[in-house]
């Protein structure tokens, strides 16, 4: 019995200091979204769980191997013991109630998660190899960054254009699949103010890791300021904005750079109006006009060098939308 009381209390002590250990180490980034509440609740009971497992397993095994063994020169047998009933039982009914107290812990919190609101604001959301497109139906207004009200439900109605893909914002802790040919739902609840990333988190081809967004969180008049105007400048009919319009929508952006910093997906657009271009055959070609409208086209016509063979497929548009896509490049210098 003195090894009994002994064990416990180890146990229970290993089984205190493992979990303050781990709470300690911060495992989880900042919770932003109502929706994180009930995930983390569920996570920290996980956490207790197991440190209680791994108190449960390694105390008495380092305690047998310290206190029982064999000494030097016992040479005798250890006392053979048949079996225990009681404790079958016990090891068998224990971890099925566990378990269960488990289940509904987690149905509990995937109710809270999903928990609806009928006045929530719906975001259609787009994703394509390597990009995400956000567009706000209730004004037209359409965004390569993710705008979202505090503490306001958010509906995100995504769907994918190629592959699949995943949408996963670590400080909102839901995450969820975006299928080709049908509407996947996802809601939140922002409920801390910052600009944070959204992931990729499905292997989608070889600039998944680029497929990045960011997300941003106002307070609902910053927001409403920023809707307002983004409004408003989708109504100016301009070439250039029609053309910004058109790059955002079609994901352009996820693989083409507009700063002077080219990605590792395609060459920069920044000064690549008029400029002399190399390509894969060893040649090379003057940005204008008919080279950009023949490599949204047909890409595959002029491969730029350090770029082939390209990845990007080819665009139906109308000469209206490539001359505006052309205006907006030239914007970029």
């Amino acid at each position: 019995m003195r090894h009994f009381v002994i064990v416990g209390v180890l146990v229970i002590l290993v089984a205190g200091l493992t979990y303050i250990g781990l709470d300690s180490m911060g495992l989880m980034p900042i919770a932003a979204s109502a929706q994180a509440i009930p995930i983390d609740w569920m996570w920290n009971w996980q956490v207790v769980a197991i440190s209680f497992l791994f108190s449960l397993i390694i105390v008495p095994m380092i305690y047998s191997m310290i206190v029982f063994r064999r000494r030097k020169g016992d040479t005798t047998d250890a006392e053979h013991i048949e079996g225990n009933t009681n404790l079958e039982i016990a090891w068998t009914v224990l971890p099925l109630f566990l378990v269960l107290t488990f289940a509904y812990m987690g149905a509990f919190s995937l109710g809270e998660m999903r928990r609806a609101d009928p006045n929530a604001m719906i975001i259609k959301v787009s994703g394509q190899q390597w990009t995400w497109t956000f567009e706000y139906p209730e004004t037209g207004v359409v965004s390569s960054e993710l705008h979202l009200p505090l503490n306001r439900q958010v509906l995100l109605m995504m769907e994918s254009k190629d592959v699949i893909h995943s949408f996963w914002v670590p400080e909102f802790r839901v995450k969820q699949d975006v299928v080709p040919g049908r509407i996947t739902e996802y809601r939140i609840t922002p409920s801390l103010v910052g600009t944070y990333m959204v992931r990729c988190a499905e292997i989608c081809g070889t600039s998944h890791a680029y497929m990045e967004s960011k997300v941003i969180v106002d307070d609902v008049a910053i927001f409403d300021a920023w809707m307002v105007e983004q409004a408003e400048l989708a109504a100016i009919k301009t070439p250039e904005g029609m053309g910004k319009q058109l790059v955002t929508a079609n994901g352009c952006l996820g693989c083409h750079s507009i700063t002077s910093v080219s990605l590792a997906t395609a060459p920069t657009w920044f000064g690549l109006y008029g400029a002399e271009v190399p390509l894969a055959d060893g040649t090379t070609v003057i940005s204008d006009d008919a080279y950009i409208a023949e490599s949204i086209l047909a890409p595959k016509a002029k491969e730029v060098a350090g770029y082939s063979p390209t990845i990007m497929p080819a665009f139906t548009l109308t000469d209206e939308e490539i001359a505006n896509i052309i205006a907006y490049m030239k914007t970029l210098k």
